[in-house]
């Protein structure tokens, strides 16, 4: 069998070809192993990997048996996420503001992490050139060198922050965009069921 990571890859290629292209079939690679193993790598260099969420489910607890069960629950769409652990940092300088922080289960952090990957084949190749946040090779440094080499008749720059964005974004909208390029309902519900997990405090 081909690895799930060589497949990802074609489906990355493919929509870099053809940016109208409509993908049907991708739940299917949620019940992949070999993705859980990779995930699981991708996690455990976090620092936040043995941070545990509502109850003590870390990245210790990490198996096969457990991928089997996870893909099990998600075969037979009895997977259900459960609520994240809110907790507040501290805005960086600005030591009075804190900003809420959901901390998931390590469970969901894998399944999470596996769609992210899944849905990153799909839509980073489509991606604006210059948009530089939260993607792969990419970083407030790239954004600066590409600043440096194309913006060199600006002498001003604005910053701007959206407050409580997370906490703002239609649910709807960001489903109907995602609708537009995956036709997969069982994806579709999977981002559903995270979307409306919710947070407990305390």
């Amino acid at each position: 069998m081909k690895p799930t990571t060589e497949i990802l890859v074609n489906i990355s290629k493919n929509s870099s070809k053809n940016k109208n292209e409509i993908f049907t079939r991708l739940y299917r690679y949620m019940l992949r192993p070999d993705l859980y193993f990779v995930a699981y790598k991708n996690l455990y260099a976090n620092q936040g990997a043995a941070t545990q969420g509502v109850h003590d489910d870390t990245a210790d607890g990490f198996s096969k048996e457990k991928i089997e069960r996870i893909i099990k629950s998600l075969a037979d769409e009895s997977y259900q996420p459960k609520p994240v652990r809110r907790t507040y940092i501290q805005k960086k300088g600005n030591s009075k503001k804190l900003r809420p922080l959901g901390i998931p289960t390590f469970t969901d952090k894998l399944v999470q992490e596996v769609l992210r990957m899944i849905l990153e084949a799909v839509y980073e190749p489509i991606f604006s050139k210059y948009s530089h946040g939260f993607r792969p090779e990419r970083s407030c440094h790239t954004a600066l060198n590409s600043i440096k080499k194309e913006f060199t008749g600006v002498t001003w720059f604005v910053e701007g922050d959206i407050k409580g964005c997370f906490d703002n974004i239609n649910h709807n909208v960001l489903v109907n965009i995602i609708d537009r390029k995956i036709k997969d309902q069982r994806l579709i519900q999977l981002v559903w069921k995270f979307l409306r997990a919710g947070y407990m405090e305390n």
